[in-house]
């Protein structure tokens, strides 16, 4: 019987939750599994794991989630499930400087809820585990009342939030008579959950089972066959449109939703110890997506956007009905005035959606204004303007801490407001390099450095973000690199890749490059058909970038990520990377990459 150690770690708004882990038995050291219970529980409901997966070469890990068992936080709560994705990711940081474990070497194994933040973290983080294995995931719970989701929503508006109790019996959990009456008895389980938790999670498991091909990491899908709890139909969705190179599902006839938890578990343990002793075995591996913007799903998405509709269909009825409502809203708002005349993607439109101050030549004016700053793309867009600037802040304490110089380029900086933001109450950089194509960006930038009073270290240069020749003069030049908002209007991953060439050049080995991503977007059909770009006022067509080939690219120019953040839909990534060297980067490369068919 392996003894179980305790621990605690710090979430990243510095909440303390509570774990066991178990080192490995065997000298033969291989990895580390990590255990993430259902929703209610905590960790000692899947301690019985450790044993029964007979795995003596690897560690164990499992935690209780925030507002569950010993962790802190409100229970059955969280301020919403990003914040419990992204707490996913505090914990596998925590493995690996507390515990010494890579990520390349970690698997995670999830059941419910849990299984369904497991996901949503492959899919937003895309980390490079070795494996994951989802039981039983709750991308639809069963809610017997009728109009349950709809009132719930109604509800939480009128209400905010607040908790319902969970209407699960054991014994609709398992057939296990000693689990039934252990969850019964149990203390630290947790009756009840937040309305906010629950409706998050409907949202978030919509958005990770339609976009599953995003998701590259090796995955085994448990399914229960007799599960009173979840739909068992998303589950099957979810894993045909799988991006992984190698999945596997099996489903469990007569089980209840408590898969590994079941009377009779043992062909589940089975095939959960087989599969990941398969990928422990075999060179890890990973789909190549540079190539991405020739073939793949994200490609054909955004050749169906660029499809131009027949006016007189229906839809086509419908977007010129929306065009009409942006020309008349453009008479009164002013931001989708500016949005008109520069593109909505313009660095004039974005500083502009920043500001985030309503105006409008009359009180209509404005209310529209208002309307179209808080639509949910721009709310994003803020929120990305806010974790750009939190973490530039970070990295130059970082790079001060490693007694280097704080030399910060901007290749796109639009006005270069959050970047000046950032220095706001910092310490004086050595030097700011601003960098913009256009004219009215660049004069934006030269009035706001100006009224800071940053001139004696901070330059705006008029360059274009993709001139390779004209980034790497600046050999050696930068400690600090930003690329922010950027490379998520350009599909044509050469550019991308023209773009990183220079920044690979200008920061020095060891310097840091912080740069954003967009992997998802519920607003696709309404950007491609209504707004127009900053390109000569061409439809704004968004080719998305999944995070996993973005980060391929970022890896491929001499970058290693070390650290993500992400707006709480899903929509926008800001991360941190640092110059690695040749040597460093061959390691880095060190997993196999498998090309797409041309037909995938």
């Amino acid at each position: 019987m392996r003894m179980a150690h305790e621990g605690t770690f710090e979430t990243l708004d510095g909440e303390t939750l509570f774990y066991r882990y178990w080192p490995a038995e065997s000298t033969g050291w291989r990895g580390a599994i990590v255990l993430f219970h259902r929703g209610h529980e905590h960790s000692g409901r899947v301690a019985h794991l450790v044993e029964e997966l007979d795995l003596p070469e690897f560690a164990f890990f499992a935690w209780d989630a925030r507002g569950h068992g010993r962790s802190a936080g409100v229970r059955g709560d969280s301020p919403s499930v990003a914040r419990s994705v992204e707490d996913i990711q505090a914990f596998v940081d925590h493995i690996g400087a507390k515990h010494g474990v890579a990520t390349e070497n970690i698997a995670v194994v999830g059941q419910s809820l849990s299984a369904v933040l497991l996901a949503a973290w492959a899919h937003d983080y895309a980390p490079r585990v070795r494996a994951m294995v989802l039981a039983a995931p709750a991308f639809r719970v069963k809610l017997y009342v009728p109009w349950a989701r709809p009132l719930l929503r109604l509800l939480h508006r009128v209400r905010g939030n607040f908790f319902v109790t969970s209407y699960v019996k054991a014994r609709f959990l398992t057939h296990d008579a000693l689990r039934i009456a252990s969850f019964e008895s149990d203390a630290l389980i947790t009756r009840s959950i937040s309305v906010r938790v629950l409706l998050g999670l409907c949202d978030l498991a919509k958005r990770i089972v339609a976009d599953a091909e995003a998701i590259t990491v090796a995955t085994q899908v448990l399914i229960s066959g007799c599960d009173w709890v979840v739909d068992a139909s998303p589950q099957h969705d979810f894993y045909e449109r799988l991006g992984a190179l190698t999945k596997e599902r099996h489903v469990f006839e007569g089980f209840y939703h408590d898969t590994l938890g079941e009377k009779d578990r043992q062909p589940a343990l089975n095939q959960v110890r087989s599969f990941l002793l398969k990928v422990y075995d075999a060179s890890p591996e990973r789909p190549s997506l540079c190539d991405a913007d020739r073939r793949g799903f994200t490609r054909r998405e955004a050749d169906a956007l660029a499809r131009p509709l027949a006016k007189l269909s229906w839809r086509g009825l419908c977007w010129g009905a929306v065009g009409w409502v942006l020309k008349v809203g453009s008479q009164l708002s002013h931001g989708i005035r500016l949005g008109a005349a520069t593109g909505f993607d313009s660095g004039s439109s974005l500083d502009y959606v920043c500001r985030n101050e309503a105006q409008g030549a009359t009180a209509l004016g404005r209310w529209v204004d208002r309307l179209y700053l808080d639509s949910i793309g721009w709310r994003g867009i803020r929120q990305r303007k806010r974790n750009v600037q939190s973490l530039l802040q970070e990295t130059i304490d970082r790079v001060r801490q490693q007694g280097l110089p704080v030399r910060i380029v901007d290749i796109a900086a639009g006005s270069g407001r959050y970047v000046l933001d950032a220095l706001d109450g910092c310490s004086p950089p050595e030097t700011v390099e601003l960098r913009d194509y256009s004219d009215a960006s660049v004069a934006a930038a030269r009035a706001l450095i100006r009224q800071r009073g940053f001139e004696a270290f901070t330059s705006v240069l008029k360059a274009d973000a993709f001139d390779v020749g004209g980034l790497s003069a600046r050999k050696g030049r930068f400690t600090i690199g930003v690329v922010s908002g950027l490379y998520e209007l350009y599909a044509d991953n050469d550019q991308v890749r023209r773009s990183l060439h220079g920044l690979t050049a200008a920061i020095e080995p060891g310097g840091y490059l912080i740069y954003t991503g967009q992997p998802w977007h519920p607003q696709l059909q309404l950007i491609a058909r209504a707004l127009t770009s900053h390109r000569q006022g061409r439809p704004w067509i968004m080719r998305r970038r999944t995070q996993a080939e973005l980060d391929q690219l970022i890896g491929a120019a001499g970058f290693l990520k070390i650290s993500e953040r992400i707006d709480e839909w899903g929509m926008f990534t800001v991360s941190l990377a640092r110059r690695i060297s040749m040597g460093a980067r061959a390691q880095a490369a060190s997993w196999p990459v498998q090309r797409l068919g041309v037909g995938s």
